[in-house]
């Protein structure tokens, strides 16, 4: 096993550390505080995208965590009321090798310091964030908590208590605190350098889009792709999402565990499947489904974050490079006949997507929506509006 980052688990503030990480089994790891002062705990991942960090920080299934960047250069294309997947953050915290780049971006309207403040996150800067990732990658994501005051004043044995007593995601339903309160419509379109977001002036389809935690720029593809987009919340019932007259059912990313999440989601997901209608679902969607078809899902020792993983799709052989926040995962041995696996993981063998054979109903473990990329899953939106149209034939 490899060694954890250096650490100390004296209380005395080093000269000029203004932040502390303090993890569960005890580990303090000193630094310079960004973003918002105060304190906050959650679980500690790691993500090893390059660019995103907006998206990243914005994305609801990081609720309940705090994320580790790889990438030493966080900050360097600004902040701006574009890039955000929803309003406001759902991640608790994060942490960096260096301190936050000063933007050199045309499209930066806002330092990133000055965005997380704004937002109330709170992070931590100066940390080996290689060797903390190895810790990671070696003994599981730990339970911490990052305090953030400019005077340097830390209680060590308060915060690694605070950090001990967070519940963990397993078993957790986030969905419920990331979803949306009333329904709505979605008529947004993708980001384009000429014209920016655009408007689905004349949609064809009906899509009823269920938000377990929903990124923004998944109904931006929706839309772009002539789908009336009607948004309900993670808690709606069938009759709920019937009562819309959908072509297909979209079932959203999100946050937490499947297994909680599925106490309400799986009866309705079920009854969805039974009605036929054509499905498509991504990342907690895509484990939601698996449930509600009879299959299994368990957390992982190590999830997937980053915009860097390969898939291979099993049918056509086609290796993408994907997106990818998860850290429960679909297993393959409990997927029932007649559902079969239809992506793997080039990294960890471990299931990418499924499709129920003889029937319009599909999913993928990873992120096809990606922004700012990779792009390479871009078809599996069109090849839900194929099934939408076939069904309509």
């Amino acid at each position: 096993m490899e060694t954890p980052p250096k650490s100390s688990t004296s209380g005395k503030v080093p000269e000029g550390c203004t932040a502390v990480l303090v993890l569960a089994d005890g580990n303090v790891f000193w630094g310079q505080g960004i973003g918002a002062q105060g304190e906050t705990v959650g679980e500690v991942c790691f993500n090893t995208s390059m660019t995103g960090y907006q998206e990243i920080l914005t994305d609801p299934s990081y609720a309940g965590q705090i994320i580790t960047f790889t990438f030493p250069h966080i900050g360097n294309v600004g902040a701006n009321l574009e890039d955000l997947e929803t309003t406001t953050p759902s991640a608790r915290g994060l942490i960096l090798r260096a301190d936050i780049t000063d933007p050199s971006n045309w499209r930066s309207v806002q330092h990133l310091d000055t965005w997380l403040k704004s937002n109330g996150l709170t992070g931590i800067a100066g940390l080996d964030t290689r060797a903390m990732t190895r810790h990671i990658r070696d003994s599981g994501a730990p339970h911490g908590c990052i305090a953030h005051s400019l005077e340097g004043r830390f209680d060590i044995e308060a915060l690694r208590a605070k950090a001990k007593a967070f519940a963990g995601l397993e078993g957790m339903d986030l969905a419920k605190d990331v979803t949306c309160r009333q329904t709505y419509h979605w008529d947004e379109t993708p980001w384009t350098l000429e014209s920016g977001y655009g408007k689905a002036e004349a949609p064809r389809h009906k899509v009823v889009a269920v938000d377990y935690g929903a990124k923004r720029n998944i109904l931006r593809n929706l839309a772009g792709l002539d789908c009336a987009v009607t948004v309900v919340p993670a808690e709606a019932t069938l009759e709920d999402i019937l009562v819309h007259q959908p072509d297909g059912i979209f079932l959203s990313n999100g946050p937490g565990d499947p297994a909680a999440t599925g106490a309400y989601a799986v009866p309705v997901v079920r009854g969805l499947v039974e009605k036929g209608l054509p499905i498509f679902g991504i990342c907690l969607g895509h484990q939601i489904l698996a449930l509600a078809l009879g299959a299994k899902t368990e957390k992982m020792h190590l999830g997937h974050r980053g915009a860097n993983h390969p898939v291979k799709d099993l049918e056509t052989g086609r290796v993408e490079i994907t997106s990818q926040n998860h850290g429960f995962v679909v297993l393959d041995e409990s997927l029932p006949e007649g559902v079969e696996p239809s992506h793997v993981s080039l990294f960890d063998g471990s299931n990418e997507g499924l499709r129920v054979i003889g029937k319009p109903i599909f999913s993928v473990q990873y992120h096809p929506e990606a922004s700012p990329g990779p792009h390479d899953s871009h078809y599996l939106f069109k090849r839900f509006i194929a099934n939408i149209e076939k069904a309509k034939a």
